[in-house]
């Protein structure tokens, strides 16, 4: 009102200094983007830092302009190469030649066996997984690759009824045709005890 009794009759926006209203422009979603593909993990704050505009603008563009989440990894046991997914679909098509033969008997017939490492490590936290992600992509994957602290292997094996055999690799033994050998000689022997008691 005062500006219009001084005969101030304009209808648009003054200059005014600082910052401008907006900076949401085509040229900033990109640079924000571009940031963000060179390191998924990059926080708001940095973006905000290096491009001088707020923190909260910042968000308002990754959430609404690019659509990105920021996603923590899953853990995976581990990923398998081509030649190790195709040994498993050979194995599972052999089990399931062997079910279509005599499906009653299958189970009391098979014996699995798992070998694993065993690692002691200090896994890197959800919260240091972080990463942008597109809208519908898929959560990043983590696989164990901390500094091991110390490593053992473990056999287990099993069948329809539960455990039959667990070994822990001592210390020092090697990993050898002996080895595995005494093993199946050992499991025989439980499985002779287990079928045919005396």
């Amino acid at each position: 009102m005062a500006q219009f009794k001084r005969g101030d009759f304009s209808t648009c926006d003054a200059p005014r200094p600082g910052r401008p209203k907006t900076v949401t422009t085509p040229k900033i979603i990109d640079q924000i983007h571009e940031l963000i593909l060179e390191d998924r993990r990059i926080s708001a704050k940095s973006i905000a830092e290096q491009l001088g505009i707020s923190r909260e603008r910042v968000g308002s563009i990754i959430y609404e302009d690019l659509d990105m989440r920021k996603l923590s990894a899953k853990w995976v046991p581990k990923c398998l190469n081509a030649d190790q997914k195709r040994q498993w679909c050979q194995s599972c098509e052999q089990l399931l030649e062997f079910f279509q033969r005599d499906p009653n008997d299958f189970l009391s017939r098979l014996v699995t066996m798992d070998e694993t490492w065993l690692y002691h490590y200090d896994p890197e936290t959800k919260q240091q997984s972080l990463e942008w992600r597109h809208s519908g992509s898929p959560r990043p994957q983590k696989i164990p690759s901390a500094k091991i602290r110390w490593k053992c292997s473990h056999l287990d094996f099993w069948d329809q009824d539960g455990i039959l055999l667990i070994d822990y690799l001592r210390k020092g033994q090697a990993i050898n045709a002996k080895y595995y050998t005494s093993r199946l000689v050992q499991l025989k022997d439980i499985l002779k005890e287990k079928r045919m008691p005396w």
